[in-house]
């Protein structure tokens, strides 16, 4: 079950975020906190991202207790192998950033620095 996908940051840490179960509210913070405030999430946005994600099986709605209003949701097995993929396809950007970079444990940065002061 090897997909070639490429996920949006936003994707990424919603995905993410519903390691543990959670409500939208939860997720929409739990976003935020995760990328530092870098992605925020707007209602609409996140409960378009939940329903598609659901469509494609990556998550699951559970079922809703008597009397409350929240939805929660959770990763599937599917969706979790998705996140798996995504965070290995981000390992092998970094790493091959470095190998190109030169970069050994933070040397790169200053070869780098080198190297744009030189353009």
């Amino acid at each position: 079950m090897s997909e070639n996908l490429v996920l949006t940051e936003a994707t990424y840490y919603i995905l993410l975020a519903l390691y543990s179960p959670q409500h939208g509210y939860g997720i929409m913070q739990q976003v935020e906190e995760l990328s530092r405030g870098r992605v925020r999430l707007a209602a609409g946005t996140l409960y378009g991202a939940l329903n598609s994600m659901t469509e494609k099986q990556w998550i699951a709605q559970l079922p809703v207790e008597d009397g409350s209003r929240k939805k929660n949701y959770q990763l599937t097995e599917h969706g979790m192998q998705v996140l798996m993929n995504e965070i290995e396809r981000l390992r092998e950007l970094v790493q091959n950033g470095d190998a190109v970079l030169g970069r050994e444990a933070g040397a790169g940065s200053v070869k780098l620095i080198e190297h744009t002061e030189n353009i």
